[in-house]
């Protein structure tokens, strides 16, 4: 199944927060979005995720879902979002709770999961026992079982300390070579967007509009082994960002002191 977002505009009252976004999710891509603070990259995910109405253009979803698939799309975000009360094994049952599966069903897609994402061992504990980085990991698992078409990932890695996330991101590459999932991935890491994207989406400040589309042309599975191709990624996409991020953050401060 194929995302694709055409002429995307929106505004919150006066404010005009995206205008004229055009993007596409192909099968098996990762599409990272990055720009500065404020320029609307969570606004376009939910918006993407039908969980708000776009005021202008349309989003469509092209071609079948993964067979089976419970939910075409779903959501990871940066938070975990994770029921401290439920065990590892209890959250991923949640999303599952409200379709019509047999208990047995239930059970193998659990376990299913829980291997895929090497937390099997980790089935009856409670996120106070976990770290960031497991924490997370149950999230991708809980995402995993509903088998979307399209995962929407809003900032995951950026409540973790650098070292989880490094560890994150090679997890993350891992299971894409292994499942060959799409997702939209919200990052403001310049680092997360090379390492993971297929291509970048690259936003203006406020209101978001697309700058320019870059397709890392080097595979997912070979980047780790080819850090000085994808620093030369990162440069590019700083000169691209630096002022308006700049302007950004000073329109921001200014918002907040009136």
């Amino acid at each position: 199944m194929r995302l694709v977002l055409e002429n995307i505009s929106h505004r919150y009252g006066n404010v005009e927060v995206l205008e004229g976004i055009s993007l596409e999710v192909k099968e098996g891509e990762i599409v990272a979005i990055i720009g500065p603070s404020g320029c609307g990259k969570s606004t376009l995910l939910r918006l993407a995720g039908g969980l708000e109405k776009p005021g202008g253009g349309r989003i469509l979803q092209e071609g079948a879902p993964p067979a089976n698939s419970l939910n075409p799309l779903t959501y990871i975000f940066q938070d975990f979002a994770l029921l401290p009360w439920r065990t590892v094994r209890g959250n991923i049952a949640l999303v599952l709770e409200d379709h019509k599966l047999a208990s047995d069903q239930r059970k193998a897609i659990i376990e299913d999961v829980l291997s895929r994402t090497s937390l099997l061992d980790f089935a009856h504990a409670y996120p106070r026992q976990l770290s960031g980085g497991m924490k997370q990991r149950v999230a991708i698992a809980r995402a995993l079982s509903v088998r979307p078409a399209i995962m929407l990932m809003d900032e995951p890695l950026s409540a973790l300390d650098a070292q989880t996330r490094a560890l994150l991101m090679e997890d993350f590459v891992g299971l894409w070579r292994r499942e060959q999932f799409s997702a939209l991935y919200v990052t403001h890491n310049l680092q997360e967007a090379v390492q993971l994207g297929h291509r970048i989406v690259v936003l203006s400040r406020r209101p978001g509009r697309v700058r320019e589309i870059i397709e890392i042309d080097i595979p997912v599975e070979e980047r780790a082994s080819r850090a000085v191709e994808l620093e030369r990624h990162s440069r590019h996409l700083w000169q691209l960002m630096r002022d308006e991020a700049r302007a950004a953050d000073r329109e921001l401060l200014d918002a907040a002191n009136g």
